[in-house]
């Protein structure tokens, strides 16, 4: 099923639908397959049983994350939005030891008892594959343990410096 919805075939009209929809949506190919059998065995429950219903459940939600994984191959990307102290230093360790590029906003900060305290900040966002997440993550504390660093899956990107450029 995986490698025939990768190179463009489908099985049954799930794939046709699942398709069409990821593309009208922010749902993947694999979300709404899962939706759908979920739906599907929702109905066999009562018709068969719960148990069986369950197991075909389980096995369809495996196989819609396998199909994603496929789909969307192995560099599915993540933002990563670091708050640091330390952010020239962070910055200067993504570009040199990742690779990467890093975009750097102006920020102000508003924490604390008073819940203000307006200090200028640098924010950096830089996009990595999910498999460089833990090297950036280990880069980051090396240099602030401290850092604040969120992480968001990324659906798509578009211009820029996505592929990673040679170090030297």
């Amino acid at each position: 099923m995986i490698l025939s919805i990768r190179g463009g075939a489908v099985i049954d009209g799930t794939e046709v639908l699942a398709i069409y929809v990821s593309k009208k949506t922010s749902l993947s190919v694999g979300d709404f397959i899962s939706v759908f059998n979920v739906i599907l065995f929702s109905f066999s429950a009562l018709l068969v049983s719960v148990e069986t219903a369950m197991y075909s459940m389980l096995t369809y939600f495996a196989a819609s994350k396998t199909v994603d994984f496929i789909i969307n191959g192995i560099e599915e990307y993540i933002g990563v939005t670091i708050v640091s102290r330390n952010a020239a230093e962070v910055k200067q360790a993504i570009i040199d030891k990742l690779g990467r590029g890093v975009t750097v906003y102006n920020s102000e900060s508003g924490y604390g008892k008073t819940g203000v305290n307006f200090n200028e900040n640098k924010i950096l966002f830089c996009v990595v594959t999910r498999l460089e997440v833990t090297r950036l993550l280990l880069e980051i504390d090396k240099i602030d343990e401290e850092a604040f660093v969120v992480q968001h899956a990324i659906k798509d990107t578009k211009g820029g410096m996505i592929k990673k450029r040679p170090l030297h």
